[in-house]
C-alpha cells in the first residue's frame, strides 16, 4: 500500500494558485488519507477512510493549511494504528470529547461546591429526583435523610463505578453500630436502588450492594404498641372522651380507635375522599397503592358532621388551619399522652393490631379482617381478595364500632360475630 504520495511542492502550489488541480476533488496521499479539495464554503479538508467491521467510515483530520502535511500524515498513522488494534477511531474520538466534556463539567461542578458528574452522590441524587414523584412526602424526605447522614459524607464525591463492597458496607455498619439496624438494611436496599440505576445509565457495571445481603443483621420487626385487654380499651375511650385538647384533635382521637387505618392515611384524610351519605372513605393505600374502602360506622358519620364545621371548608378532614394542612405526625401520639398512655402501653398505628386481635378472637373472618386493614396478598389469594369482602365489612365494621361504644359505658362485652 503506498502512501505518502503527495509532495511537498505539489501543496506549495496548491497555496499560490486556488486554481491548481482545478477539476480534481481530492489528492489521494495513500493509505486511505486524502486532501478534499472540493469543500464548499470552506477550506480544503483532510479525511482518512478506513474499514472498520466490514463497514467503510471516513474521519477528519483538520483543514488545511492549518493541519500541514505532516501533521495530517500522523494523524492518519495513529487512527492505521487504533485501527489494527480493534478499535473504531470514530469511537476513540468521542470517548476523548466525552471525557473533555465530562472534565468541563466537573470543574464547574466543582467551583460550585458539588460532587463530580460519575460520583456517588451526584448519581444518587440524579435517581432520586427521577423517583421521588411516586413517592410520598415522608418517604421522600426519609430517604434524602438516609443518604445524606450516612452515605453521602463517606463515599458522596467517590465515582460510583470504583466503589467496592467493603467501603459501603463499612458505611452501613456505623448505621448499625449507632442501634438503627432497620435502618442499615432499609439504606442497603436503597443504594442497591442506586446502583442499579447506574448499572441501566452507564455509570457503573454491577450492583455492589447486593453482594451485602446477608451481610447485615437483619431487623426484627416488633409490633407497635397496642392493647390487648377489652376492658382497658374501654378505660381509653373513656378518658378520650375527657381529654380537653382542640375540637379537632378530640375528633381525632375518637375517630381513629373505629376505622384502624394507618397513622399517615388517618391524619391526611381529605373531605373529598368521604362519601357520608354512602358511609363510605375511598383513598389509595401507602403501602399497597391500591384502592381502599373504609365503611363508616354510624358513629364516625355522627362525629365526622360534627366536624365539618370546623374543617369542611378545607382540603383535609383532620386539618389545622381551617383544614388547610393535615396534623402532623405526632399530634395524635402527644394526646395520647397528655391522657396518661405513653407509647409503650399505645400508639396510633396500635389501634390496628388492638382492633384485628380482638375481631380475630371475635370470629371475623381473618380474610375480611386483612382486607380492611389494606394488607398487600399474593398470587391466588390477591386476585381473590379483589372481592374485597365488602358486604361483610360493613356488618364487620359497624358492628366493631358498637362494641368499642359498648365498652366505653362498662357494658357486659358480648361476642360480635358475623351472622
Amino acid at each position: 500500500m503506498a502512501i505518502n504520495k503527495i509532495s511537498s511542492s505539489t501543496l506549495a502550489a496548491l497555496k499560490k494558485d486556488a486554481t491548481t488541480h482545478e477539476g480534481k476533488k481530492r489528492l489521494d496521499d495513500g493509505g486511505g488519507l486524502y486532501l478534499l479539495l472540493a469543500v464548499k464554503g470552506s477550506a480544503r479538508a483532510w479525511r482518512f477512510d478506513y474499514t472498520f467491521a466490514g463497514k467503510r467510515k471516513t474521519i477528519s483530520l483538520g483543514s488545511y493549511p492549518d493541519t500541514s502535511l505532516k501533521l495530517a500524515r500522523e494523524k492518519a498513522a495513529e487512527a492505521r494504528a487504533l485501527v489494527a488494534a480493534g478499535t473504531d477511531p470514530s469511537n476513540a474520538r468521542k470517548e476523548i470529547r466525552a471525557t473533555q466534556q465530562k472534565a468541563i463539567a466537573n470543574e464547574k461542578l466543582e467551583a460550585s461546591g458539588l460532587p463530580p458528574v460519575d460520583s456517588f452522590q451526584h448519581v444518587a441524587q440524579e435517581w432520586f429526583d427521577n423517583q421521588k414523584h411516586t413517592w410520598s412526602d415522608s418517604h421522600s424526605s426519609r430517604t434524602l435523610a438516609y443518604l445524606e447522614k450516612d452515605l453521602f459524607p463517606w463515599i458522596g464525591r467517590k465515582p460510583i463505578a470504583v466503589l467496592e463492597a467493603p467501603t459501603l458496607l463499612e458505611c452501613l455498619r456505623r448505621v448499625e453500630q449507632r442501634g438503627a439496624s432497620e435502618a442499615a438494611n432499609r439504606l442497603r436496599a436503597v443504594a442497591g436502588q442506586i446502583w442499579r440505576y447506574a448499572i441501566a445509565t452507564g455509570k457503573a457495571k454491577r450492583d455492589i450492594a447486593a453482594d451485602l445481603i446477608g451481610a447485615l443483621s437483619p431487623h426484627v420487626t416488633k409490633n407497635f404498641s397496642h392493647i390487648k385487654d377489652p376492658k382497658q380499651l374501654g378505660q381509653l375511650i373513656r378518658d378520650i372522651e375527657g381529654y380537653t385538647g382542640t375540637p379537632m384533635v378530640k375528633a381525632a382521637l375518637r375517630i381513629l380507635p373505629f376505622v384502624f387505618t394507618r397513622p399517615v392515611e388517618f391524619r391526611c384524610a381529605k373531605w373529598e375522599q368521604i362519601d357520608l351519605d354512602a358511609k363510605e372513605w375511598r383513598y389509595v393505600a401507602t403501602k399497597t397503592g391500591a384502592d381502599h374502602i373504609v365503611p363508616l360506622a354510624d358513629q364516625v358519620i355522627s362525629l365526622l358532621r360534627d366536624l365539618q364545621p370546623l374543617t369542611g371548608n378545607g382540603e383535609f378532614v383532620f386539618g389545622v388551619r381551617a383544614g388547610a394542612r393535615p396534623l402532623s405526625e405526632n399530634t395524635i401520639n402527644a394526646a395520647l399522652k397528655t391522657l396518661g398512655y405513653t407509647s409503650d402501653i399505645i400508639q396510633p398505628h396500635g389501634f390496628r393490631h388492638t382492633a384485628a386481635t380482638m375481631l380475630a378472637e371475635l370470629g371475623w373472618n381473618t380474610d375480611a379482617i386483612d382486607r380492611q386493614l389494606a394488607h398487600k396478598e399474593q398470587g391466588v389469594k390477591g386476585v381473590y381478595q379483589k372481592a374485597q369482602y365488602l358486604d361483610e365489612r360493613k356488618r364487620m365494621m359497624q358492628a366493631w364500632a358498637d362494641y368499642v361504644d359498648g365498652l366505653k359505658v362498662g357494658a357486659q362485652i358480648i361476642p360480635i360475630k358475623a351472622a
